[in-house]
């Protein structure tokens, strides 16, 4: 390890650490971060992309699912 011990050795761990993310770690991930950005600046540039018009048909059930009982009123059976 150098030969260095005690504060010394942190100092130097602490000096290297900084020096790895500002020359590796945080230049990544401003890359990665611009190429999202331009990314979504192209989805929303884009005039052919798809718009839903129509509002979604509601589910008639009272429940909302696709089966079980339909309309069914817990009133009606006591």
């Amino acid at each position: 390890m150098g030969g260095l011990r005690g504060g010394s050795n942190l100092a130097s761990w602490v000096v290297a650490g900084t020096l790895a993310y500002f020359l590796w770690v945080k230049p990544s991930q401003d890359l990665k971060r611009e190429q999202q950005e331009r990314a979504a600046l192209a989805v929303a540039s884009d005039p052919n992309r798809y718009i839903e018009k129509r509002k979604p048909i509601p589910d008639p059930q009272e429940t909302g699912l696709i089966y079980g009982n339909k309309n069914r009123n817990s009133k009606t059976d006591k």
